[in-house]
């Protein structure tokens, strides 16, 4: 073994130290790992944009079930709540008083007729007579008045036979329109007459409702305007349900609020299953534009600066980040409608721009929407 003098020794770590320090240094810096990203690639796509406004539910067809004669409710007809027909019968009143009527007025006009025949009998027998100048022409001409006076009063009396007629038909009352069929107002036994105020029962035809919907007179012209404007309208309930239906916008107000500067805007809606119920309050999504190649992003890919500037972040060349200022627009579907600041192709990232500063590498991976 051959011995290393103290000096040697003690000069050996310093010597050692600056070789390994030039070793280390010669190595490359090792890279970060690139982020995994979840990105979506932007594509023109065709959108309409909406607006949500407020509405109430509106009944097609309303109803109010009134007496056309007096008297007493014998029976009622139907069940509360239950769908009624056109011409079914809902109430009978007590019709006895109007049949007598009615049988008065025939026996009237049995009796008229009776006139009418004698006195043409009596103007056909003295034609002849005052033609060979065998009476006077007063005489033929007093018969004739008499005939005609005769026919007028048998006239008379079938249209009061045909009034009392109708009375005895409106003593049983029927539904003039088809639908559903609320509470009855009165029971069995009540007196009704012709000038009641309060009805009798109320139909709604609801199998189609409108929904009328108040926004300014401005936004109201920009609508009739536009070429969307008869594009479909969703309903969404108050649970946040689409209804099954799309609707159509049918521009019935003409008037405009002098106090609120708000018209009205009517939407049809066909429901079937009768899940719109009137006096309901829904949100109506009226088209405003429709864009044939419109730029978008998911909403929680588009961020803020410090400033409160919309941004998002691309993945570029090399796959390292990069951001963009956007301007966003409407959103539609869960989706800003990007104005300025994107290409088509662009990749943007959607989940995980968070985790990454601009320049940094990523692994893309394709987005999908849960």
């Amino acid at each position: 073994m051959i011995a290393i003098p103290p000096l040697r020794r003690a000069l050996l770590p310093v010597l050692v130290f600056p070789l390994l320090t030039a070793c280390a240094a010669e190595e490359p810096a090792a890279q970060p790992a690139a982020v995994e990203v979840l990105t979506t690639t932007v594509v023109p796509s065709p959108v309409t944009i909406t607006e949500e406004l407020p509405g109430r539910v509106v009944a097609w067809q309303v109803a109010e079930i009134r007496p056309q004669v007096s008297g007493i409710v014998q029976s009622q007809l139907f069940e509360q709540g239950a769908l009624v027909r056109a011409g079914q019968p809902l109430f009978q009143i007590n019709p006895a008083p109007y049949r007598a009527d009615a049988d008065s007025a025939r026996a009237t006009l049995a009796r008229a007729s009776a006139a009418y025949a004698q006195a043409k009998t009596q103007a056909d027998r003295l034609k002849p007579l005052a033609t060979a100048d065998a009476i006077s022409q007063q005489s033929y001409d007093d018969a004739l008045a008499a005939r005609n006076q005769a026919a007028a009063a048998v006239e008379e009396a079938r249209a009061a036979l045909r009034r009392r007629q109708l009375d005895v038909g409106f003593s049983r009352v029927t539904a003039p329109i088809s639908g559903r069929i609320g509470e009855a107002n009165v029971t069995q036994g009540a007196l009704v007459t012709a000038g009641d105020t309060t009805p009798l029962a109320t139909i709604q035809q609801i199998d189609r409702v409108y929904v009328d919907i108040r926004q300014p007179a401005e936004r109201y012209a920009a609508l009739r305007a536009s070429k969307s404007a008869d594009g479909p309208v969703e309903i969404v309930t108050a649970t946040g349900q689409v209804h099954p239906v799309k609707g159509r916008v049918l521009f019935s107000g003409i008037t405009v609020d002098p106090g609120t500067g708000d018209v009205l805007v009517r939407v049809s809606v066909d429901n079937p299953g009768e899940l719109l119920l009137p006096g309901m309050y829904v949100r109506a999504r009226l088209p405003r534009a429709s864009m044939p190649a419109a730029l978008t992003v998911p909403q929680q890919a588009v961020t803020r600066d410090s400033e409160g500037n919309a941004q998002v972040s691309v993945v570029g060349q090399n796959d390292r980040v990069r951001v963009r200022r956007v301007i966003p627009g409407a959103i539609v579907d869960g989706r800003y409608v990007i104005q300025s600041g994107l290409r088509r192709g662009d990749r943007v990232i959607v989940e995980g721009q968070d985790r990454v500063q601009p320049n940094t590498p990523v692994k893309p991976l394709p987005w999908r929407k849960s």
